[in-house]
């Protein structure tokens, strides 16, 4: 085949795909979807930002669309936990554990990763203030519910956070429980160079 008609094939085929992708990208956040999905996907930049409050009424606006927005409730929950606003994360969680564990169909794979990911904050929020026990019964919940789900932050999210060692559910509940077996004297609960490594679950 001449180069030069292969160079020009390769170029088009990048043009193309290039092309196809910001399309995707457009239709993926452009269009409305389900009622409320539009303002989760807001909220989640918002948070991105670190704008809490912003994301607070975003993911409100999505609740008045949709009563019960899973996204929305793990949205807002997330933004009261990183406003350090814990007991209202925590009646948060707690809520949207409860409806899941009423409503969730046996064959709702992102719900079962919804309500893994519900019982992981919950044990983040739990360990942040100094309830142990109850933070390594999460974890363990989390785990049972969905492992996959919350096996911690993936390649891109290590990327951009610079975190070669991310901290995982798993690796917490372990922790936690071979500290509990030791003499209470002896117990180190909190690790604060581990511990800040600990990122919110967003399935």
């Amino acid at each position: 085949m001449n180069r030069r008609l292969l160079l020009r094939f390769i170029k088009l085929m990048a043009i193309a795909t290039a092309v196809m992708f910001t399309l995707w990208v457009g239709w993926h956040y452009l269009t409305p979807g389900q009622p409320g999905d539009y303002y989760v996907r807001e909220g989640s930049n918002r948070l991105g930002e670190g704008d809490f409050a912003g994301a607070l009424e975003s993911f409100e606006m999505a609740l008045a669309e949709r009563a019960d927005h899973r996204g929305a409730l793990m949205g807002r929950a997330i933004a009261f936990l990183q406003a350090g606003r814990h007991p209202e994360a925590e009646a948060e969680l707690t809520y949207l554990i409860g409806f899941l564990e009423r409503t969730l169909e046996a064959d709702d794979l992102t719900g079962r990763a919804v309500l893994a990911a519900a019982h992981a904050n919950r044990g983040i929020l739990y360990d942040r203030t100094g309830r142990h026990e109850m933070a390594l019964d999460d974890y363990i919940e989390a785990l049972k519910v969905d492992q996959e789900a919350v096996s911690g932050p993936g390649l891109i999210d290590n990327i951009l956070y610079y975190n070669v060692d991310p901290a995982t559910v798993r690796g917490r509940a372990l922790y936690l429980k071979k500290q509990f077996e030791l003499p209470q004297e002896q117990r180190q609960l909190t690790n604060p160079e581990l511990d800040k490594k600990q990122r919110m679950y967003k399935p």
